[in-house]
């Protein structure tokens, strides 16, 4: 898939940022579904049990296109949403709390028309993995995060150790009023392309990959909205709604998880991620890949979708 470089001159628009195709030419299905109160573009590929792929920050639906393919090859109908606020998804003045959020992924599943899902989340994708988990057990059958604890596991780093709190200074930055979101769009989105090459590993995504999500993130408003969850993470720690979500974390995730996680990850610590399965009273498995980044799932495609087909295929994962 190539892109051409962003020109800030010319504000993209989601129809021509978003609604792309796949690097082997599938013929994936683009459409809009309401949930909760907002509309959600998704991308649909293949028949069979759903599963659900929700991106991470500064991206999109797209970042999923590898494991589209290699989950519609396994027999499984792949839809990966753009989240509110992002890609060709609704832009709300507000709504930006995990809780809400989880609402948005759970809603999708049923206007899907499914009983369950499979989720599987990377980054914020994955924090919000894990709330919908909690709070629509009935409605997640299998949950995979990539690159992120759960949201107490998360918290406590956030709060108690120096190195992930160094690690994670973009989310200090957020913090600010307008800069932030000045900045991602600045030069064309150059910030975003800087971020996914300093957070990946030794295998970076090509240029052409990184215009795309540059392009992105400068469809109007984009910038503002991706950032907003970060800002109630960070701002709601001691408040009364952010004291009673962190409570309410408390519950149990009771259907099988699988955790991955890159070794070399410098935004989410290994050991931030790691011992997150206290949280989970089921089959729990943490595969941690050697030599990898921020973006496994991007960075070794083939390997990340090998793991998470054997998983999903697997009648009885291990503990």
């Amino acid at each position: 898939m190539t892109a051409p470089t962003p020109d800030p001159s010319i504000p993209p628009t989601a129809a021509t940022a978003v609604r792309l195709g796949l690097p082997g030419g599938e013929a994936v299905t683009h459409r809009d579904v309401a949930a909760n109160g907002a509309r959600f573009h998704v991308a649909e590929l293949g028949d069979g049990p759903l599963v659900l792929l929700l991106h991470g920050f500064p991206q999109f639906w797209w970042t999923w296109r590898h494991q589209l393919t290699a989950l519609a090859d396994a027999g499984y109908r792949a839809v990966a949403m753009d989240l509110r606020g992002v890609g060709g998804s609704d832009r709300t003045p507000r709504g930006y709390d995990p809780a809400n959020l989880a609402l948005d992924i759970t809603g999708v599943v049923r206007s899907l028309g499914e009983p369950d899902a499979a989720l599987v989340g990377h980054d914020l994708g994955g924090y919000l993995a894990w709330t919908a988990a909690v709070m629509r057990p009935k409605l997640v059958r299998r949950l995979v995060v990539s690159s992120m604890p759960h949201p107490r596991r998360w918290r406590s780093a956030m709060l108690s150790d120096f190195g992930q709190t160094r690690a994670s200074s973009h989310i200090w930055g957020f913090q600010r009023p307008f800069v932030p979101e000045r900045q991602l769009v600045a030069d064309g989105g150059a910030l975003v392309g800087d971020l996914i090459r300093d957070w990946s590993g030794p295998r970076p995504p090509q240029e052409e990959d990184l215009a795309v999500y540059r392009r992105a993130m400068c469809i109007p408003s984009t910038a503002h909205c991706s950032i907003e969850p970060y800002r109630w993470m960070m701002r709601s720690m001691a408040r009364p709604d952010g004291l009673q979500f962190n409570r309410r974390m408390k519950r149990p995730v009771r259907v099988p998880t699988l955790h991955l996680h890159g070794s070399l990850d410098p935004v989410m610590r290994t050991r931030s991620a790691a011992g997150s399965g206290e949280y989970v009273e089921a089959p729990y498995r943490w595969r941690l890949f050697d030599g990898l980044g921020h973006f496994p799932h991007e960075e070794d495609p083939v390997a990340f979708s090998t793991e998470l087909v054997n998983w999903l295929k697997d009648p009885e994962p291990d503990r």
